[in-house]
């Protein structure tokens, strides 16, 4: 009889935690953050809306309100769909990331599961400009020039000659950012790169931490030198659509020149 009641309760608490992942997974977390750098090329201060492994997500209209108005681009870091995601669906989530503002993309691995060709065409289509190993040149308000940099998704052994063609279409003098899909590039940088800024995503925080240990390390900032790199956990979930000690996000980034002292 005891060992009955102790079987059922135990697959109560199981279904109870299914159920508290499944939901957590479906949830929106915008994050507001604010990274200052001494050599900022501008008085003036640059957000942007990134958003990494939607998957085979939706992007909630609430979401996209919420940061409307306080963004001067979107970056995509990857991941933006997957195999079996209708077209649709990614045509819907571009749209509305499309009213924030002007909108960039980078290859993720799972972006290249879908139909490449029919992808390519949606974003010339919709006027998305994807950075595959190249930059584009923003210019601020004040005169300031950020070079906003995409590598594609290479596998790690190939890694190094992907970035060395986006450096060799790089701007010099300029303040560059560096959309990866994967993070660990910044171990692939050299001080003579001079990458300010990385923004990637890939790892989804670990997805599902299990007492603060997962897979792969939680998103958050950390230091490569010089470098500021920032990973997100990401929107979308990858094989089961559960988390847990990683919740999903979005982040504006707030990008300024550190006060003078």
């Amino acid at each position: 009889m005891w060992v009955f009641l102790f079987a059922v309760l135990l697959a109560l608490v199981f279904m109870a935690l299914f159920i508290y992942m499944y939901k957590l997974a479906k949830k929106d977390f915008l994050n507001e953050v604010v990274v200052t750098f001494k050599d900022f090329p501008s008085s003036d201060r640059i957000s942007l809306f990134f958003i990494s492994d939607v998957h085979r997500r939706i992007i909630s209209d609430s979401l996209v309100d919420s940061a409307s108005g306080k963004v001067d681009f979107v970056l995509i870091g990857g991941d933006l769909t997957e195999k079996g995601v209708p077209i649709n669906r990614v045509r819907e989530n571009l749209q509305k990331l499309k009213m924030l503002g002007p909108v960039y993309f980078v290859w993720g691995n799972n972006d290249y599961e879908a139909d490449v060709r029919e992808l390519d065409a949606l974003f010339v289509e919709m006027g998305i400009k994807v950075l595959t190993d190249e930059g584009v040149i923003l210019e601020t308000g004040d005169g300031g020039i950020i070079n906003l940099l995409g590598i594609d998704f290479y596998e790690p052994e190939d890694r190094q000659e992907g970035l060395m063609k986006v450096m060799d279409a790089s701007v010099e003098g300029t303040f560059k950012i560096l959309a990866s899909h994967t993070p660990s590039i910044d171990g692939e940088l050299r001080r003579e790169d001079e990458v300010r800024l990385v923004l990637s995503g890939h790892t989804h925080g670990g997805q599902i931490r299990l007492f603060g240990f997962g897979l792969y390390g939680h998103g958050g900032i950390h230091h490569a030198g010089d470098t500021v790199v920032f990973t997100s956990n990401g929107y979308g979930t990858s094989g089961i659509p559960l988390r847990l000690g990683a919740k999903p996000e979005v982040h504006i980034i707030h990008l300024s020149r550190e006060p003078v002292e």
